[in-house]
């Protein structure tokens, strides 16, 4: 009765981020209970192993005491202090320093959000500051990739190359633009060719704006909701020295890959970037609790304050930023991350997820593998040679997901036929290994569907 009662409420009451709200009246909603380690357990006592880390963000598994501690804490001694008028909290300010000591590049200054999507708008507003308070108004145009992600928000959706992002909210606006993805499966060449191809239509698209008129360019180490597509080695080097070259800001967006999602604590660091600007949120509190954050370099923090007259504030900030109990809780999970051996953990078992995923190959429906650290994406087709998409009309994801929930596990069935996962970073080599097995099986029963089965032929 309680499920019952919960189920209708929420079909009544509740508006779902990114979801058809009539076929949400008509499903319902699958309501989750508990969670420990890698495993959730519904309100029915199904247990489903998460091979998506909650959406991509509970990196350091469910259940961890110590961050339960660290913000009970925290909310006893102080459950809010602002950031406005020069107030500040002792775990704010702690956990600023020890992100911009692990920033890559001269990233020493951080500004907190409540999440990627805010984050993305506050870059995007400081940008615009930038260039107004040194005397180049007219550079505000930006530039971002096809499939990428840089939130949902009136502003990010804009850069987000997503067409159900832009559908009806009158996005992207005359200011923002998107060059083609990096996507080695479907790019006719090898990856010196794409890396390429890539540098120049940034030059030209660049040059049909005027250069002048620019302000920046915004892309993912690995596009996350694009489909999980990793670019080739030397892609972002090769992008971060066209921004360079054409004097535009280069603009990482982490939150995704931040906080050991592909390895490293950053995903800058396999290639050695110093974005100009870094988002992040996921990660930093592992979804305990709301939190973003976006880094500025030293060089944009200083011609920043010292082109604005003293005694004028810079009108940008929010009631929860740097939220001492989501402060709290962002030092534990990098406690985590380091001294407990979960960054070092995510890269031995991303190592055995690649692995695991190579021997997926040979699946009649799978067309192409791809991974970084535990980030990694299975892309579907009914013709391997032809590379072809299944049609909307055979529901692919809907009965792909579906299925996987009847077996135990929990992954991100995107609409073109892409299969994501991101699990907990404290996934164990033989919880990847029963991950995919209930995957295979998945895929399997897909096959049992008559259209499906007949489009593979």
């Amino acid at each position: 009765m309680i499920a019952n009662s919960l189920l209708e409420n929420d079909k009544a009451h509740w508006i779902h981020p990114v979801a058809s709200w009539r076929d949400h009246e008509a499903r319902g909603a699958t309501i989750l209970r508990s969670g420990k380690g890698t495993y959730l357990t519904d309100i029915d006592g199904h247990e489903l192993l998460d091979g998506f880390a909650g959406l991509w963000c509970v990196n350091v598994g469910y259940g961890q005491d110590s961050i339960v501690a660290a913000a009970t804490e925290q909310m006893s001694r102080l459950p809010y202090a602002t950031g406005y008028f020069h107030f500040g909290s002792e775990p704010a300010i702690e956990l600023a320093t020890k992100l911009a000591q692990r920033a890559p590049g001269d990233l020493d200054h951080v500004f907190f959000s409540l999440g990627g999507s805010d984050a993305v708008d506050s870059v995007v507003r400081f940008i615009r500051y930038y260039y107004n308070i040194t005397g180049r108004p007219q550079k505000k145009h930006m530039i971002a990739l096809e499939r990428g992600y840089h939130g949902s928000s009136s502003t990010g959706s804009g850069l987000t190359g997503l067409p159900a992002f832009h559908a009806g909210f009158d996005v992207p606006t005359p200011v923002q633009h998107h060059i083609s993805c990096p996507y080695p499966y479907r790019f006719e060449g090898d990856d010196a060719a794409l890396i390429a191809s890539s540098v120049a239509e940034l030059k030209a698209k660049v040059e049909e704006l005027g250069a002048e008129n620019v302000a920046a360019f915004f892309c993912e180490p690995v596009v996350g909701s694009g489909g999980v597509i990793v670019p080739p080695k030397g892609w972002l080097s090769a992008m971060q020295a066209a921004c360079r070259e054409l004097d535009i800001l280069f603009c990482i967006d982490e939150v995704i890959t931040g906080f050991g999602r592909t390895g490293p604590l950053f995903a800058c660091e396999h290639e050695g970037l110093t974005p100009d600007f870094m988002t992040t949120a996921k990660g930093l509190t592992s979804g305990y609790a709301p939190m973003g954050a976006l880094f500025m370099s030293d060089r944009i923090y200083r011609t920043i304050a010292d082109a604005t007259p003293p005694g004028v504030s810079i009108g940008h900030g929010m009631t929860y930023s740097g939220h001492p109990v989501s402060a709290a809780i962002g030092l534990e999970v990098l406690r985590l991350y380091e001294e407990g051996g979960l960054l070092a953990n995510g890269v031995a078992s991303g190592a055995h997820l690649a692995k695991g995923l190579e021997a997926l190959r040979d699946h009649p429906l799978v067309g192409d593998v791809r991974s970084q650290g535990l980030l990694a994406g299975v892309e579907l087709v009914t013709d391997k040679v032809a590379k072809t998409r299944p049609t909307a009309q055979m529901k692919l994801p809907q009965h792909l997901a579906d299925i996987g929930y009847r077996n135990g596990v929990v992954f991100r069935a995107f609409g073109d036929g892409i299969v994501g996962f991101a699990p907990p970073l404290c996934i164990t080599t033989d919880e990847v290994d029963l991950m995919l097995e209930r995957f295979r099986k998945s895929l399997d029963e897909l096959l049992t569907i008559k259209e499906i089965r007949d489009a593979v032929g």
